[in-house]
């Protein structure tokens, strides 16, 4: 499969559909023929087995060679048959997930990104950034640790506006690369809980131990001659000339694994973490070097992938032939003739010799690997989303254009959307409405798609224009048994940080200080909102209390009011979810109350 063919122009759903037929078609074919092949083993071995019997009625071994031959074959076709049906497997669960995400029922399918929750991010727990059914896991599409992180550190701090441009070239460029996800997809079945890219990277760049050529020359001399000197033992039935040989030797081994012990013990067990899954990351490099990028950004990082006279990936499977040997000291031959051939103490040079050569190259392979990863996941994205536009990132400190927004993580099918604009001279929106009218649903609306925006993805709107911000948000903070916080103190916390955000700053706080009376809120709120704005802040305030909202009217035209509404009919209440001027002029709180049962 060509990686960076591009796919034709059907719809995203269409596309996965085929393919997904296809692969499962596939996926069939292979168990049919791994399973035909394995009838054809079992009657082969029955000949084998025939043949063998035959051969010892005096009859010629070379009855034996046909049937071992046939029986190799076959197990080399059989394994190849495996093989491909669980890449075809891995495949059909790749087109399954997508079609999930299309089809708005993903939640829970995907790596969660649980990992990354920090109560004391400035808004990623309000803004539903990790865990399940999380803009992580809609977005994430990584095969490695290090791409995951990657992309979490993106959604958890914008990126300067030069980069996000750089990012949208590149996911311009691979949007259409459908052939290359799947092939990074099929990889491996899911290895995320092993790999640590950031100890290889380190590993590889730490101070090399050194061996002198004399001494590794020497110590492959000593393991051949031992091994000769083994099998003249053996074939001379235990002659005294062969075990003198062979004791003179096994000193001299001896003096070399004892000089080198410590050093040799270090290399081979330093190795062990880092060296987790290599296989998969050769493979990704293997995948990336048969492509060939246009964007400046995706050029540059195929670029650090480029080693002269070699590959990236070759020299990374060579590593992992090495760990694996090194693994192989609990093998039963190993643990017996191990010593005598030195086979710890070579591989412990040969791995510092990999690292001299090639170690300092690492770093930039990981990084390489770990950012073309993040942007597949946005490109993928802006696959299955044709319709969300880039951003356009303006250079006024104090702008948030946002027409026809929508919440990325609500089926688009039943979403309502509502259009926003702050310009100067308006840099606040006090947002007043009912319970359950859509306050709380605008201010993660709005937050999340700046997050989308600075990170350098689509954004679920018709069009989108905002100011490269700082972002906080205060909208689901909760109190703290660990930290021995009350919501109040949780609260005023966030706010205090919201507060000390880098100018410019965009905040969205939702119910301010409802843990603590109303003539304290009333101040309190009133104080915050005008500090933030004295400090050059744009954003927006929700409220019950309708003493906020009087405000915004002294505020004018620096601040406004607008609000939400709901209308009762038949005893239900019905919401619009659209936005609209002014204050709120009703509360739907008895309403909501009765509706549950509740007499009041």
């Amino acid at each position: 499969m060509d990686a960076a063919q591009p796919v034709t122009d059907n719809s995203p759903s269409a596309l996965y559909r085929q393919r997904l037929a296809d692969r499962t078609a596939r996926r069939d074919a292979c168990i049919l023929r791994r399973n035909r092949l394995g009838t054809l083993r079992l009657f082969v071995f029955t000949a084998l087995a025939a043949a063998i019997w035959y051969a010892f009625q005096g009859q010629s071994l070379w009855w034996l060679a046909p049937p071992v031959a046939l029986f190799v074959v076959l197990v080399w076709l059989q394994s190849r048959a495996e093989r491909n049906a669980e890449l075809a497997a891995r495949a059909i669960r790749f087109y399954e997930r997508g079609l999930a995400r299309l089809e708005h029922r993903w939640q829970g399918g995907g790596e969660t990104g649980a990992r990354f929750l920090d109560p004391h991010h400035p808004y990623s727990s309000d803004l539903d950034i990790f865990g399940r059914a999380s803009l992580f896991e809609l977005l994430s599409t990584a095969r490695t640790r290090g791409g995951e992180a990657r992309l979490a550190s993106w959604l958890g701090a914008g990126a300067p506006a030069d980069v996000i441009r750089l990012r949208h070239e590149a996911i311009e460029e691979l949007r259409p690369l459908l052939d290359l996800r799947e092939s990074l997809a099929v990889l491996a079945e899911d290895v995320r809980g092993s790999e640590h890219p950031e100890q290889l990277a380190e590993w590889a760049a730490a101070p090399v131990l050194t061996f002198s050529s004399t001494i590794r020359i020497a110590a492959l001399v000593l393991s051949c001659l031992a091994l000769v000197a083994i099998f003249w033992w053996l074939g001379t039935d235990f002659g005294a000339d062969a075990r003198l040989a062979l004791l003179t030797i096994a000193l001299l081994e001896a003096f070399i694994g004892v000089r080198f012990r410590d050093r040799i013990r270090f290399a081979a067990a330093s190795v062990e973490e880092p060296a987790r899954d290599l296989d998969l990351l050769s493979r990704i490099l293997a995948v990336l070097e048969d492509c060939e990028f246009r964007s400046p950004h995706l050029s540059a990082l195929r670029r650090a992938i480029h080693v002269e006279g070699g590959s990236a990936s070759r020299r990374i499977a060579h590593l992992r032939r090495l760990v694996e040997l090194l693994d192989s000291r609990d093998n039963a031959f190993v643990r017996v003739f191990g010593p005598v051939l030195l086979w710890t103490t070579q591989l412990g040079m040969a791995l510092e010799a990999w690292r001299a050569a090639t170690g300092d190259r690492v770093p930039a392979w990981v990084d390489a690997v770990s950012e073309i990863e993040a942007l597949s996941s946005l490109a993928n994205y802006a696959y299955e989303h044709p319709a969300d536009p880039f951003p356009e990132l303006t250079a006024a400190d104090d702008v948030f254009d946002g027409e026809d927004m929508a919440h990325p993580l609500l089926n688009d099918a039943a979403c309502v959307r509502n259009s926003l604009r702050i310009a100067p001279p308006l840099r606040l929106y006090v947002v007043s409405g009912s319970n359950m009218s859509g306050k709380s649903t605008l201010l993660r609306t709005i937050g999340i798609n700046t997050v989308l925006a600075l990170a350098g993805a689509p954004v679920r709107a018709k069009r989108l224009v905002l100011s490269h911000v700082s972002l906080g948000a205060s909208i689901s903070t909760t109190d703290s048994l660990e930290e021995g916080h009350s919501r109040f103190m949780a609260e005023i916390l966030r706010l205090k940080q919201v507060l000390e955000l880098p100018a410019p700053a965009l905040f969205l706080l939702d119910e301010l200080l409802g843990g603590t009376n109303s003539h304290d809120r009333a101040l309190g709120s009133e104080g915050l909102v005008r500090a933030l704005l004295d400090r050059g802040a744009i954003g927006l305030v929700t409220t019950h209390d309708l003493s906020l909202s009087r405000v915004a009217n002294q505020l004018a035209p620096v601040a406004d009011n607008i609000h939400f509404e709901d209308r009762l009919e038949g005893g239900r209440l019905i919401f619009d979810y659209r936005i609209r001027p002014g204050i709120v002029e009703r509360s739907n709180a008895l309403d909501l109350m009765r509706a549950v049962g509740l007499d009041v």
